[in-house]
């Protein structure tokens, strides 16, 4: 299964998986800043993962419906899901089979895993816990293909396209700014409410995908304005990158305030401004000109294409490998690599033995998901039997 790799969005997709293994090690691990600053506030990796499927898809589809081809739904969930399913499944298989092993926690019911809605009201601390952004992204992908399909058989698609990704970013920071004033400050207790309304909440991060829906869109809806920023492979990634590193300090200093809660801005405004500097700079990566387009920083791109199943697995394989290593007390540094090496060789088993051959059955039996010609052109051969 070869594919065409191309090295800026490699590079933004090994950096997201590090930054949640950051995060994760500090939390389930170490208990400290072990990475410095991408521990405290790693977890914005998975806000460049929701930028990254919001373009990679949302250009899969306009692609084709903007060119007035015929879109299957059908084949389009039937690709997901042999892309999404198995490796999920598998894992999901061994936290309800071997929950003593994988963590030792109640995780929620089986069937909130499997029709994802895991992540609504989601407690922090239960068994794969991590799955709820998965749910989120497997909502996003049961939605899109009807909003695409239904704005571009309307007129003045373009503008409406525009209109409704505004109206939906602005309607998710209107959401939590309302959610903030209720659970978002230590005074009452109502704190303890964030997590599961905020943080987890569909309603509060679905908008992160739309940044990337929007460069979808100029890139497919408005191909000359998409050739000339092109040219500006440089200036658009040190845009990005001037955009990204003032969100993450905003982030690092506003988010969370100790004896007071979660700041109103980056609570409010910030997960979508985070989205829009990664989106920034995904612009900027998919330059020709630009720094990250053209360095292939080595092991991106074998990072790139095991996230998904790192992401799956790096969690209970640091935390099983940190529980039998304890009696050892190696030092900090060893410890890094020991866990890391671990949950590189996990993530690596699941794409080979699991997610591999079940990309192969997808690329066998539902290779595409658009008819081979526009909708509106007759077939004038007669087909072969």
């Amino acid at each position: 299964m070869t594919r065409d790799r191309q090295p800026g969005l490699d590079t933004l997709r090994a950096l997201a998986i590090l930054l949640v293994f950051a995060y994760h090690y500090r939390v389930f691990v170490s208990g400290q800043d072990t990475f410095g600053w991408a521990s405290a506030i790693g977890w914005t990796g998975v806000d460049l993962f929701f930028v990254l499927s919001g373009y990679l898809i949302a250009n899969q589809l306009l692609g084709g419906l903007l060119q007035e081809r015929r879109l299957s739904f059908g084949a389009f969930y039937a690709r997901r899901a042999l892309r999404t399913l198995p490796n999920f499944w598998v894992v999901l298989a061994l936290y309800f089979l071997l929950p003593a092993v994988m963590g030792g926690r109640e995780p929620p019911p089986l069937w909130r895993f499997l029709t994802f809605t895991q992540n609504i009201d989601l407690q922090p601390g239960t068994a794969f816990s991590h799955a709820w952004s998965l749910c989120i992204e497997e909502q996003f992908y049961l939605g899109l293909p009807l909003a695409l399909w239904g704005v571009t058989r309307l007129r003045h698609q373009r503008a409406l396209a525009w209109a409704l990704i505004a109206a939906l970013v602005l309607a998710a920071i209107a959401w939590r700014s309302a959610l903030w004033l209720q659970y978002g400050r230590e005074a009452g207790g109502a704190i303890e409410r964030y997590y599961p309304t905020v943080y987890y909440g569909s309603l509060s991060r679905l908008d992160e995908f739309l940044p990337g829906v929007a460069l979808a869109l100029l890139k497919n809806g408005h191909p000359q304005v998409w050739a000339r920023l092109m040219q500006h492979g440089k200036a658009l990634f040190g845009l990005g990158l001037a955009a990204t590193l003032a969100m993450l300090w905003g982030l690092m200093n506003f988010y969370e305030i100790d004896g007071y809660g979660y700041g109103y801005l980056m609570s409010g405004f910030g997960y979508s401004l985070m989205a829009m500097a990664w989106a920034l700079l995904l612009l900027g990566a998919l330059s020709q000109g630009s720094p990250l387009q053209r360095w292939q920083v080595p092991g991106a791109a074998s990072l790139a294409l095991w996230s998904y199943a790192l992401y799956l697995t790096h969690k209970p394989i640091a935390f099983i490998v940190n529980r039998q290593l304890k009696p050892w007390a190696l030092p900090a540094p060893l410890l890094v690599v020991v866990i890391s090496a671990a949950c590189l060789l996990g993530g690596w088993l699941l794409f080979k033995l699991v997610e591999t051959p079940f990309m192969r059955l997808r690329d066998r039996w539902v290779p595409r998901q658009f008819d081979s010609q526009p909708a509106g052109v007759r077939q004038t051969s007669a087909p072969a039997l």
